[in-house]
């Protein structure tokens, strides 16, 4: 299965967006079709054995679009040509709406000669002479999109202009040609009508320009060129050209051009814009460094890992534009209204015509007036709008402070949170314990108790064996490989070492093998009531020493638990520890409830039994083995470094393994869901109110009758004001932590 991202321009409506998605769905091959007609691109998962990219993009071009072809999937290369082709909008929109308005000037004065005190003889030949190219050259993109849809059997915003504008314009066709139709004509209300919607349109795409802002800046980080050094000589060649292996330098103040590690040289990076973490970070030999990112004060060489589409920057910007092509669950009731909208509205139209005319009998003149207002004032363009523009700069506002978010369900999703369960070790704590206590049981001594446990943990890669092997280097005690080991997931561990059968884990692996505790229970309990995790180690069945370990809290979790209860959020943290010293450490932090001694496959279970409790529920984890239970969550959230960011199973990342960016996504989503809400309540009232009073509903009671060269500017200004709306979010700060 193959994802591709298709930038398309065209679309005039979510209704054009529909069309492109619902045609796409029909094709064999296709198992998924996301189609944004925010970002104007549209997001396809297809087998490639039953259908190919060229295919897709013909069908898409036969609907009457145009899919932005000719590049490759670089960043970089994709970014400028996009921006190329909406720049290239931009201005053609601006020159037809200049173009329709010098027009449009002469057409008012004439319309109304009695308002300039002026005569003009043939003054509808003239205004006919000046109206046509409005209509049929500025407006030949509403018939275009028009006739597609028709085609397709559907309707969309271009339908309604084509027929309210055409109506308008074909009656004063007649009226100038035939006198069977009285001498007033309408040229006005059809070239002013399209002048105004393509200004609505020019602006819109002015705007809409402005949504994506972050991705630009991503991709304007990386850096032209790099020093590598080739053949025992610098030289300096364009990024592309670098390849993995490469030995590249990097001086004070530059750019590090692609990810790589520390090979010489020491000195201090700027990782900010990509981590949004502000302190500088050390770098010496063995240290991974990111491209894109900043050296500040020395001079350091590095080995080449990463380059092109597999830099963090890259993996970025992709999980960034693909979240952002995504469709949030509360767009769903938009995407439902907008498909029953322009039937409606034409249909609404020709009832108040007939109710006008036929049943209180108004004028024809009158009656045509309500039948445009009603046509032009319907947008669907602000229903279609109002969420996926707030979720372009809510996601891209998260990627700016280090919280990746994969997804707009995601960050929908978060805003309705109840309960966050925390991963104890490598999430809460660093996932770097020390040996704190070595107890004797018997007569073994304490050098020969390490060296026992390291070698049972010598092939181990679970966070405690790092405690005990580098307990056993700091006494120097050469450790040998172990004859058999065998992994016991959530009890510990069973080798085998020289004629002894050695058993290292917790009491859980002693009462599997049947080895009596009683007698240490006391010195267990003590340790474990100072959150210490005890390690009990038996050889050949009999206990001889006790391991304690202890694992520091992360910096900043005992803020980010203490925030989230403010959000009035239950805290619970989740454990393969026992319940003491998951106990001592969950006091420290203030958090509600603890579920200790839980199985790695049984994390999935729990987070299963708090949402049948109607719990929504995130996980935080460190996304190796929490993979089951981040999956199982509403949301689950992982903490990685930015190296790691492809590798990462949750719906949410947090780059800079900070526990207070919890919060901040939370209270993103809060936010990002309050502008979609002003949005989508500001879409719905404006057709709510704008299609009645367009009708003439307020005609009877107060004389007032909407003129559709009026309905024209609200039409347009409506898009404009969501879109603008949404640009607000650009203001967003985190919550002060």
């Amino acid at each position: 299965m193959k994802k591709l991202i298709v930038p398309i321009s065209g679309m005039h409506c979510i209704s054009c967006a529909q069309k492109i998605e619902s045609n796409l769905k029909k094709l064999n091959g296709i198992t998924n079709v996301n189609v944004n007609f925010a970002t104007e691109k549209a997001t396809v998962e297809f087998d490639e054995n039953l259908i190919s990219e060229n295919e897709i993009n013909d069908a898409i071009e036969q609907l009457g679009y145009k899919v932005i072809k000719g590049i490759s999937h670089e960043a970089k290369e994709l970014v400028d040509k996009e921006k190329e082709e909406r720049e290239k909008e931009v201005r053609n929109l601006k020159s037809l709406f200049i173009f329709s308005l010098v027009l449009s000037i002469p057409i008012f004065i004439l319309s109304f000669p009695e308002w300039f005190n002026i005569v003009v003889p043939y003054q509808n030949i003239v205004l006919l002479i000046l109206a046509t190219p409005i209509q049929f050259f500025v407006g030949y993109r509403f018939y275009k999109g028009a006739f597609f849809a028709l085609k397709a059997k559907t309707a969309n915003m271009d339908t309604l202009i084509a027929i309210g504008t055409s109506a308008a314009y074909f009656y004063s066709v007649l009226v100038t040609l035939t006198p069977l139709f009285g001498d007033h004509v309408y040229f006005d209300t059809s070239a002013i009508i399209i002048t105004f919607v393509i200004l609505g349109k020019w602006l819109e795409a002015v705007t809409k320009g402005k949504t994506s802002e972050a991705i630009k800046k991503l991709v304007g980080l990386q850096p032209k060129t790099a020093t590598v050094i080739r053949d025992g000589k610098e030289l300096q060649i364009p990024i592309k050209e670098v390849v993995v292996g490469d030995i590249v330098v990097v001086k004070p103040g530059q750019k590090i051009p692609v990810d790589g590690i520390v090979v010489e040289g020491f000195s201090s990076v700027d990782e900010s814009m990509i981590t949004g973490e502000s302190t500088p970070v050390e770098k010496k030999k063995g240290d991974t460094v990111i491209g894109a990112t900043i050296n500040k004060y020395g001079s350091f060489k590095f080995r080449a890992t990463k380059v092109g589409r597999d830099t963090v920057l890259s993996q970025i910007i992709k999980l960034v534009e693909e979240a952002q092509g995504s469709k949030a669950p509360i767009q769903r009731l938009a995407d439902k209204i907008s498909s029953y909208f322009v039937p409606a509205v034409i249909l609404v139209a020709i009832a108040s015509f007939s109710i006008w005319y036929f049943i209180l009998e108004q004028s024809f003149i009158f009656s045509l007036s309500i039948f445009i207002a009603v046509l032009i004032i319907a947008c669907p363009c602000a229903l279609g709008l109002a969420t996926p523009t707030a979720i372009i700069v809510g996601i891209e506002k998260g990627a700016e402070n280090g919280v990746l978010i994969k997804s707009a369900e995601a960050l929908e999703n978060m805003y309705k949170l109840t309960t966050i369960v925390f991963d104890k070790t490598g999430t809460l704590t660093k996932g770097k314990p020390t040996v704190t206590d070595i107890l004797e049981v018997h007569k073994l001594d304490k050098r020969e108790i390490i060296k026992y446990a390291a070698i049972s943990e010598k092939k181990s890669e679970h966070p405690l064996a790092e405690a005990i092997l580098n307990k056993a280097k700091e006494e120097k005690i050469k450790i040998p490989d172990p004859e058999s080991f065998e992994v016991i997931p959530g009890h510990g561990i069973l080798a085998k070492y020289d004629g002894v059968t050695i058993l290292f884990g917790n009491r859980s692996l002693m009462k599997k093998y049947k080895i009596e505790v009683r007698e240490v229970e006391k010195k267990i309990n003590a340790l474990e009531n100072e959150g210490k995790t005890v390690m009990v180690l038996a050889l050949n069945k009999k206990i001889v020493g006790l391991i304690a370990v202890t694992d520091t809290l992360k910096e900043f979790s005992r803020e980010a638990v203490q925030k989230l209860h403010e959000m009035g959020k239950e805290v619970i943290m989740i454990t393969g520890d026992n319940k003491r010293t998951a106990n001592a450490i969950a006091k420290q932090l203030g958090i509600d409830y603890v579920l200790a001694e839980v199985l790695p496959e049984e994390k999935e279970k729990e987070i299963d039994k708090l949402q049948k409790k109607n719990k929504f529920v995130a996980m935080v984890g460190d996304g190796i083995n929490d993979a089951p239970a981040l999956a199982k969550a509403d949301v689950g959230i992982t903490i990685g470094s930015a190296t790691d960011i492809a590798l990462e199973t949750g719906q949410v990342v947090l780059i800079k393994n900070d526990l207070r960016d919890v919060v901040t996504a939370i209270d993103l989503s809060n936010y990002t869901i309050k502008k979609i809400k002003q949005n989508l309540f500001w879409a719905f009232f404006y057709n709510i109110a704008g299609i009645p009073i367009a009708a003439g509903l307020l005609y009877p009671f107060t004389g007032f009758l909407l003129n559709p060269m009026i309905a024209a500017v609200a039409m347009a200004l409506s898009s404009v004001s969501v879109v603008s709306n949404s640009l607000l979010m650009r203001r967003y700060k985190p919550p002060q932590l």
